[in-house]
């Protein structure tokens, strides 16, 4: 039976408590990769960008699959998913298409995580943009101790004053994000109505990037090569 959307999570349902040790089992903790956008602005698929030699989703995943602490990856796909498919190798992936996603980024967050929900073993998610391609395996750390640490279902980082990505979730909000996340707002608003459900970590670096236009590229490819 689906929960309410409202409320505080169950208590004990994050399936870890505050000050406990971590998880040694990274199989416990899934990535979960947004890419299922059309890239209206850009122009052109934004997950088939070259990036480093390779396609920009790629890039990002395989980023993803070498932080330590995290398990299986989930990447979602919608506009031109079958192109996408054929030019982006996605071993070590799971594919879940978004039929919906015209909708916007909470279709593909209800998507993955409806999928993430068959496996009982898995505790928590960390959301990733597809369109970013920095992956801060320090913020990671950072987030999965934090989480270990309060025991607050929801862990963001906050970057210079500016909340970002990856989001981490405990599996106590699963469902609820499936029943409330509409539009393309993602969790913000939920969270917002939330406060007490939400930990914050600072984290002194810029905020990474994403690619939504031609000028976006433009200045992140310079930053890439300057850096």
């Amino acid at each position: 039976m689906t929960e309410p959307a409202g409320g505080p999570p169950p208590d004990g349902s994050t399936g870890f408590h505050a000050g406990s040790p971590p998880d040694p089992d990274p199989s416990r903790t899934a990535a979960l990769v947004l890419a299922a956008g059309r890239s209206r602005r850009l122009g052109e698929p934004k997950q088939l960008l070259d990036w480093e030699g390779r396609p920009l989703l790629q890039y990002v995943l395989e980023q993803v699959r070498d932080l330590a602490g995290v398990g299986p990856v989930t990447a979602v796909l919608g506009a031109r998913c079958e192109q996408i498919m054929e030019q982006v190798d996605l071993s070590g992936t799971t594919v879940v298409e978004n039929l919906g996603w015209r909708e916007g980024i909470a279709s593909s967050i209800r998507a993955g995580l409806d999928s993430l929900l068959a496996d009982r073993f898995l505790q928590r998610v960390l959301i990733f943009l597809g369109d970013q391609p920095r992956v801060d395996a320090d913020a990671v750390a950072r987030l999965l101790a934090a989480q270990f640490a309060s025991g607050k279902p929801v862990v963001v980082p906050r970057y210079r004053y500016v909340r970002g990505h990856p989001v981490l979730v405990a599996r106590s909000l699963w469902s609820r994000l499936i029943v409330g996340l509409k539009g393309d707002q993602g969790a913000r608003n939920l969270l917002a109505a939330h406060p007490g459900w939400v930990e914050e970590v600072p984290i002194s670096s810029m905020p990474p990037a994403d690619i939504d236009t031609p000028e976006d590229l433009s200045r992140l490819r310079g930053s890439y090569r300057s850096s």
